[in-house]
């Protein structure tokens, strides 16, 4: 029994010491033995992918034993790591999240989101020192929530994903001052070298292409002491996360790492081959065909194809070439809707109507929507605007893929969502209906989605067609804005351009149909009509009801002035609702619908009130008119006969059956 004591003494002060002068080395990941979950696999050739164009996916692959990364007195050791990886996306110029390398206290992260953070969180949580965590992040899309640089770019991320330095993606070749840039998703494998200096505190991170030497200048550079950071014994490995749309796999082909030393470099040549790699002898080794047989081929098949061509013929102008990326070909969208078959069809509008589809290659779910042409004159600037939206990332807002042109019409593709559109929830006497708690959560979705699309992207996008209809529901029922086929974008700081009046009667802005230039201002009182109909169950304008209840606004200002408001809400929601949720959805719903701009809560403040943040004040000092469009100050009513006519002779003209 004692020699068992004395022995397991032994073993135990032993441990740290081998520990501080750990090393490994993959090249390859046969035979490694790494702690995995999420996504994560290692395929038969070696080959560690961390997620394979999912959806929502997130993959993480960590050494499986715990490190000891200081020393008796609290330092921070130094230690080094390279590795080989590759992110290759379905479209050139589109990526979803991109992936890490990390040092956490824990192996695994369980309940990061699979959608955003990379892998790493379950919410923002940024700067927190409970953290513990050291990673460098190789991303591919730009978060204005942690301040990114750009959509591809490595960052040095300390207990949060908001980056202590970050800078595009590239490397300085040796003997060469020029820096050159890389593309991280590009699909080709390159190799990144993180080396931390316990002595002088400093971190460097190197960037290269796969077969080129270790540049002598670091991409990043970094002096900052590791050692309040990482606890005394840390575990190492890498994160990836995908996003809703599946475009990118995230591999790694080798690993090297050591503590108090340089890591051992990786022999090249023993990497896996990457699935899309074609061996020698199938490059060159394989008997050219004769060509006698190919030539019979050619001819056999030229009829078919000229037929085929003439089937799927589409617009195609010099100019759009640029847009590659982002434009769909027809015969693609053709087979994927099954020929738009009325059987895939989804819903119809006066704008064109909506097709199920699953793409031929990629099997990525979309709706396809055939709308009208706009004339040849504009229609330029209308594709450039379509190719700025589908970089559009948000969480509440429904990916634009891209378009598509033929014949006439516009197709334009967006990411499916399973459970379709939010009026099929709230109108007509749906199957299944709402609860209040998941009208509120869409609200503020759809809130939060604007706010990103008026204030928070590189642009400012007005959407120009906010309402149920175009607010869509994903598996998890949560509200997504979709449909920008109406939007328009501008810079910050810059005036809008004058548009075409084009909405949907009841929710176009009286100062738009005035001026003709939409702003922020006319998504948010189309934003107002959209919380009275969420809260009360009822569309806009409702022909068929009794004259005191066609216009939803007046009806609801009624019960508001005689002071009985939660009798407008929708009598299928029953008493399970917060009262205090529902009386500020409805109060808030009549603020934003004033006639003047000046008078409603741009978005930032509508989501503080709807989080209960700040609170809304009264607005007992507001009225409405008759009219439903306009509201005066408390001394006196202005006269809404010329802005409610202005509204309809515009409105009238226009197709309010949802696009």
């Amino acid at each position: 029994m004692a020699f068992k004591i004395a022995l397991l003494v032994t073993y135990c002060l032993v441990l740290p010491i081998i520990s501080e002068d750990l090393g490994f080395k993959y090249n390859g990941f046969k035979l490694a033995n790494l702690s995995l979950d999420g996504k994560a696999v290692i395929t038969s050739s070696g080959l560690l992918k961390l997620t394979n164009m999912v959806k929502q996916g997130q993959g993480h692959a960590f050494y499986p034993s715990p490190i000891n990364f200081k020393d008796s007195n609290g330092s921070a050791y130094s230690f080094s790591t390279s590795f080989v990886f590759t992110m290759e996306s379905i479209y050139p110029d589109l990526s979803a999240e991109g992936m890490t390398f990390v040092i956490a206290s824990t192996k695994g992260l369980q309940g990061a989101l699979p959608a955003e953070y990379l892998g790493l969180f379950i919410e923002p949580n940024n700067e927190n020192f409970r953290n513990h965590f050291f990673a460098v992040e190789l991303d591919t899309i730009k978060n204005n929530q942690f301040g990114d640089i750009n959509f591809n770019h490595v960052g040095i991320d300390i207990n949060g994903l908001e980056s202590k330095v970050s800078k595009p993606a590239g490397y300085y070749a040796n003997g060469n001052s020029v820096f050159r840039d890389l593309t991280l998703f590009s699909g080709k494998p390159m190799q990144v070298w993180v080396e931390y200096d316990g002595l002088s505190k400093k971190i460097s991170v190197t960037l290269a292409p796969l077969k080129a030497n270790k540049p002598n200048t670091p991409l990043l550079s970094l002096s900052y002491d590791l050692s309040p950071i990482l606890k005394q014994t840390m575990y190492v490995g890498f994160t990836s996360a995908t996003g809703p749309v599946p475009t990118t796999s995230h591999c790694v082909l080798g690993w090297s790492f050591r503590m108090n030393g340089i890591a051992e470099g990786l022999d090249l040549s023993q990497l896996p081959k990457l699935p899309n790699e074609k061996s020698k002898f199938l490059t060159i080794g394989v008997p050219t065909i004769s060509s006698v047989i190919l030539l019979t081929a050619i001819l056999a098949v030229t009829y078919f194809v000229i037929r085929v061509k003439k089937k799927y013929a589409e617009e195609l102008e010099d100019w759009e070439l640029e847009y590659g990326p982002h434009r769909f070909k027809y015969k693609d969208l053709y087979i994927a809707t099954k020929g738009f078959r009325d059987k895939e069809l989804l819903g119809s509008g006066g704008f064109g109507r909506v097709y199920r589809g699953l793409l031929p290659t990629s099997k990525i779910q979309v709706a396809v929507k055939r709308v009208w042409h706009e004339p040849r004159q504009g229609m330029r600037e209308f594709v450039a605007e379509i190719a700025s939206l589908g970089r559009l990332r948000h969480r509440n807002l429904v990916p634009l893929l891209g378009y598509c042109r033929r014949k006439g019409e516009l197709l334009l593709v967006y990411e499916y969502m399973p459970n379709g559109s939010l009026d099929n929830f709230l109108f007509d006497q749906p199957n299944i209906s709402l609860n209040w708690d998941q009208r509120f959560r869409v609200i503020k979705g759809v809130a939060s989605g604007l706010l990103y699309l008026h204030e928070e992207w590189e642009q400012v996008v007005v959407h120009r067609d906010v309402k149920a209809s175009n607010v869509l529901l994903d598996g998890e029922l949560n509200g997504r804005l979709g449909d920008f086929g109406l939007a328009r974008l501008y810079d910050h700081g810059s005036e809008p351009r004058t548009t075409h009046v084009l909405g949907t009667l009841g929710y176009l802005d009286p100062e738009h149909t005035r001026s003709g230039k939409a702003t922020t201002s006319t998504d948010v009182y189309a934003f107002g009509a959209f919380l009275l109909e969420v809260g009360c169950g009822r569309r806009p304008i409702e022909p068929r009801a009794p004259t005191e209840e066609i216009v939803l606004v007046d009806w609801v200002f009624s019960h508001w002035t005689r002071g009985v408001i939660l009798q407008a809400i929708d009598p299928k929601l029953g008493y399970d609702y917060v009262k205090e949720e529902v009386e500020l959805v409805l109060k808030l719903g009549l603020l934003c619908s004033h006639s003047e701009s000046v008078a409603r809560p741009n978005m930032r403040q509508i989501l503080l009130y709807l989080e209960g943040s700040t609170a809304l004040s009264d607005i007992s000092s507001l009225r409405i008119s008759a009219g439903g469009l306009t509201f005066a100050h408390a001394e006196g009513f202005v006269d809404s006969n010329n802005s409610e006519g202005n509204c309809s002779n515009v409105a009238a003209s226009l197709p309010s059956g949802g696009r």
